[in-house]
């Protein structure tokens, strides 16, 4: 990590969309899928999946935020995921789905605060933002398989039905912040 980058941490359901968006993001030098929020040592895919871990699927961006600020970062995120729906991200149910912000500074939470109290003052949704606000966590990187699952998997089904959409729905909203070779 470079030192002029920060770090965001994310939860919006299965961080195979997460990191497939966000790799795409201009300003973000990387995009790490893994858990966080948990009170396992060492989580797995199969202990998280079984919902006892406390662990959500997470994305540990960095990124450099004279290009991409923090606030641009909670901008996509909202608009990627269903921050509406405790535990639920479409057909993935579980607290691991959850939508969770663990921020890295003061400064992270007052913008992630204020986010979304400004989203839901514009009533986007017909259901209030469940989205935790949460200080940082101890951030567990996935097994290697699921790093740039989407990239290296697109026909795969669950890519094709849930991650593509995703992707579509980013590229057509943000298409002035992807990066130049996507």
């Amino acid at each position: 990590m470079k030192s002029d980058s920060e770090i965001a941490t994310l939860g919006g359901g299965c961080f195979w969309c997460l990191e497939a968006v966000f790799e795409q993001v201009v300003g973000v030098e990387s995009v790490v899928s893994g858990y966080s929020g948990g009170h396992l040592d060492s989580p797995s895919y199969a202990a998280v999946c079984n919902g006892g871990s406390g662990h959500a699927e997470v994305v540990r961006i960095v990124f450099h935020p004279l290009q991409c600020s923090f606030q641009q970062i909670l901008e996509v995120f909202f608009a990627i995921h269903d921050p509406t729906t405790p535990n639920r991200q479409g057909n993935d149910v579980g607290t691991q789905y959850r939508s969770v912000i663990f921020c890295h500074t003061d400064e992270q939470e007052r913008e992630a605060r204020a986010v979304i109290a400004e989203l839901d003052s514009e009533r986007l949704w017909s259901a209030p933002i469940v989205t935790e606000v949460l200080p940082a966590a101890r951030f567990f990187a996935a097994e290697p398989y699921h790093q740039q699952y989407f990239r290296r998997n697109p026909d795969q089904g669950y890519c094709q039905v849930v991650v593509s959409p995703k992707l579509a729905k980013f590229r057509k909203r943000f298409s002035a912040r992807l990066k130049a070779n996507q």
